[in-house]
This record gives structure tokens, C-alpha cells and sequence, in this order.
């Protein structure tokens, strides 16, 4: 956008000897300081705007360019383009301000974005004892930096407890809604003894905040979440699954849903239900790998509307650490959405690093 003025004066300068004198060309130039206002500055459109009307009053009276006598200088329609270009070269001028002050007030916004996504969503630890961890989050616009998805890895004496969330809801109040689950799951996270305890502290929390706020939509503003934790002491990870997409587990050759088919309902519509949060544990053995995600992943689409085969996808690469797997997954949905994801991502992948081997040895 910085060359375009230029490469534009080039194209009327290669188009001037070749049209007929009747037919000035230079005209065109009165664009210029709209073409300079979209990149530059407002001395730059000043600056463009003299060196249009001069360019054009040498096209109109120089012999030797253009094939026109000195005559035509101060004919009255280069007169009339002249103090056009001098009109729109204000104009230009205005709007290349106005501009810089949209663009200084976007960058502040973004700053205060990305301030509030480390607090928000600050990056999980890569490794909690021997637990391997990394966070992914894609946003569905490029300008954003934040949403409604949220995931959390907290260590606690009872194991490492994990998060991952996905609020009903766009703008800020998912913002906020995601902000008040994460703060209630970092607190109860150190307290409450089992995970059913933890999501009920939650979904107390989250009815709380909903009927402080009010409104016609209290009753909406629920988050579909999966509560997990990894104990120290043994090789099992338990789950309790609030309405969310299940977690999928990943060991050598095999990829599989951990769905016991028992979802609770999602947090804030706990209470319709009596006793709603059941626990389901898997095995977790040294080198297998959980893998938490939000519904943003499965329904990426593509250009026919096909949903992403996220399965297949994790079966086709085959065994990958948690970094490789979560940039793996970052690059093919943009691949597969051509850069076009309609939905907020996020994604955790955890992985139980494999026992060392014994420094003992068969005696020869």
C-alpha cells in the first residue's frame, strides 16, 4: 500500500505519450492523495497532493512529454484539475490523520487484549512433576485475542487438576463469564477434595455471578466444561464431563473417546438435575496422552461445509509429544478452513512422561 501512489503515477506516466493530445491522462492523477492517505501519513498526503498538481501542470505544458504546447498550462480544464487535486489532497490529508488516531486507539485495544489474555488465559506450566502440558488457543478473528474458551493445569495436593471450558456466548460477557469460572476452578482447585465437590464449588460460583448481572438471560449464560485430574500416586485420570465434547485419549496405536455416555449438565444448570457430576476414571499409563478441546476444533468446516475429522486426523499422525501435537492441529485447521475458523478454539494436551528406565542391571 506504501508504493501504491508511485507504481499508480508510473502507470499514468507509461500511458501519457501514448494517448492522443486530446485525451490527457494526467487527470488520473488526481487520485493520488486518496491512494497516499491509505499508507502514509499526513505530511506524506501534503507532500503528494504538490506533486500531483505540479506532475499535471508538466503534462499540460510541457512540449517534449506530453506533445502540448505551454498554452495548454492554464486551460481552464487543467485549471479545474489542478484545484480538484488540491480539494481531494485536503481531504486526503484529513483522512490520513484520522487514520494514524484509529490506528494508535486500535493498537491500545490490543495491548489492553493481550494484557488481559495472559491474566485470563495465562500459558500453562510445560511440565507439572511428571506430567508434560501444553495450551493452544485460536481465535476466530483475527483482531481478537480473547473469547469465551478457556482451559487452566493447576497442581494441588490432591494431583494436577485440569480445566478446559467453552462459554455460551461471544463478546464481553463471555469474557467475564470465563473470567469468574477460571477464578472459582484456581481457588476450589486447592480445596475441595474430589472433582465433584470442585465442579459443584463451580457451578455455585458461576449461579452466583449469573444472578448478580441479571438480565433476560440469566438462564443462558451456561459453560460447557471437563473437569480432570491426574493423581501422583497412581496411574488413572478421572473425569467429570459438564456437557462438553469428550475428552479423546491417545497411546501408541490407539486414539479413543473417553465418553462413558453420563455427561452432567453444563455448569449454572447443574441444579435441575439431583446429583448431577459423576465421576469416570480411565487407566493413564506412562506415555499416554489426554487431549482436552473445545467444540471450536470439531466444527471447523471446511469450503464444501464438512466438519474437521479431528479422529482421523489424530489416528493419521500417529504418536506426537504434546507441542508437535497441539502445532500439528494449529496449522491443520487453518489449512482445512482456509484460515476462515468460525468459532474460538482451545485445546490441552497432557502427557504422563514415561518411566525412566532402572539403572540396575542383570549381573553377567
Amino acid at each position: 500500500m506504501r508504493w501504491l501512489p508511485v507504481l499508480y503515477v508510473a502507470a499514468v506516466l507509461l500511458l501519457e505519450p501514448a494517448t492522443p493530445v486530446d485525451w490527457p491522462v494526467s487527470f488520473a492523477l488526481i487520485s493520488v492523495p486518496v491512494l497516499a492517505a491509505f499508507a502514509h501519513g499526513p505530511v506524506g498526503v501534503a507532500a503528494a497532493t504538490v506533486f500531483s498538481v505540479v506532475l499535471e501542470g508538466v503534462l499540460a505544458g510541457t512540449p517534449c512529454c506530453a506533445g502540448r504546447s505551454v498554452g495548454y498550462l492554464w486551460d481552464r480544464h487543467y485549471v479545474a484539475s489542478y484545484i480538484c487535486t488540491a480539494l481531494v489532497g485536503g481531504l486526503g490529508t484529513i483522512l490520513a490523520a484520522h487514520r494514524i488516531r484509529r490506528e494508535r486507539t486500535l493498537a491500545d485495544v490490543r495491548f489492553v487484549a493481550e494484557t488481559a489474555q495472559r491474566v485470563l488465559l495465562r500459558p500453562v506450566p510445560h511440565r507439572i512433576g511428571n506430567l508434560r502440558l501444553e495450551s493452544l488457543y485460536l481465535s476466530a478473528s483475527a483482531e481478537a485475542r480473547i473469547g469465551g474458551d478457556l482451559y487452566e493445569a493447576v497442581p494441588t495436593r490432591f494431583g494436577v487438576r485440569l480445566l478446559i471450558g467453552d462459554v455460551r456466548g461471544k463478546g464481553l460477557l463471555a469474557v467475564e463469564t470465563a473470567a469468574t469460572l477460571l477464578g472459582a476452578f484456581r481457588e476450589a482447585a486447592y480445596d475441595e477434595p474430589d472433582l465433584p465437590a470442585l465442579a459443584g464449588r463451580a457451578d455455585t460460583s458461576m449461579n452466583r455471578r449469573a444472578t448478580q448481572l441479571g438480565g433476560t438471560e440469566t438462564g443462558e449464560r451456561f459453560v460447557t466444561a471437563v473437569f480432570a485430574e491426574i493423581p501422583a500416586d497412581g496411574h488413572i485420570v478421572r473425569i467429570v464431563n459438564c456437557g462438553h465434547p469428550p475428552p479423546i485419549s491417545l497411546r501408541a496405536g490407539e486414539v479413543c473417546e473417553l465418553d462413558s455416555g453420563r455427561p452432567a449438565p453444563p455448569l449454572t444448570l447443574g441444579k435441575l438435575v439431583a446429583d448431577p457430576y459423576h465421576v469416570d476414571e480411565y487407566p493413564f499409563r506412562p506415555g499416554d496422552q489426554l487431549l482436552l478441546y473445545t467444540d471450536g476444533v470439531t466444527e471447523t468446516r471446511d469450503a464444501t461445509g464438512t466438519f474437521y475429522p479431528l479422529l482421523q486426523r489424530l489416528r493419521a499422525w500417529g504418536p506426537l509429544p504434546p507441542k508437535d501435537l497441539l502445532e500439528r492441529l494449529h496449522d491443520d485447521l487453518l489449512a482445512y478452513s482456509h484460515n476462515r475458523t468460525q468459532d474460538d478454539t482451545a485445546a490441552l494436551a497432557v502427557c504422563l512422561a514415561p518411566e525412566a528406565p532402572s539403572a540396575t542391571s542383570p549381573a553377567e
